[in-house]
């Protein structure tokens, strides 16, 4: 049971922290390469399918962590649980503004503030990738260390 749980959140956390740095490295510089209008547009259907995919990853990686370390894991899965689920009240609270106002009806797509708003959207999701990031290094320590 404790390999099972500990396989599961390595991996959820693994596709998670993929995910947000292609976001962070790939398909973010991309979009911003276009114009304004352009990347705003892209933004939002990519921004509601990533969420499909995203959050239940970071919920499930957190609450196998935690279970790793309630089955005698140790707390450093904690912490690692700690650093995934992070993700998701740093989203709603530092993040969900921004979305808001990019998603937000009767937005100019071309204006600059537009563009503002998916620079700051873009730093913002950064934490996300490092958090995730920590996340993952530490679980595959615990995983070759343990």
């Amino acid at each position: 049971m404790l390999e099972i749980t500990q396989f599961i959140a390595v991996l959820t956390c693994t596709l998670f922290t993929g995910a947000a740095i292609y976001i962070n490295l790939v398909e973010h510089p991309a979009r911003m390469g276009c114009d304004t209008k352009m990347a705003a547009t892209v933004w939002a259907p990519s921004y509601k399918r990533a969420t499909l995919m995203q959050a239940p990853l970071a919920i499930i990686s957190f609450l196998a962590g935690m279970t790793v370390c309630l089955l005698g894991g140790g707390t450093l899965w904690l912490f690692s649980a700690f650093c995934i689920g992070l993700v998701v009240p740093f989203t709603f609270v530092a993040i969900m503004p921004t979305n808001q106002l990019l998603l937000a009806p009767g937005r100019d797509l071309a204006s600059e503030e537009t563009r503002e708003l998916l620079n700051k959207w873009g730093n913002l999701h950064t934490v996300r990738s490092l958090l995730s990031f920590i996340a993952l290094v530490s679980y595959i320590a615990l995983i070759v260390g343990g």
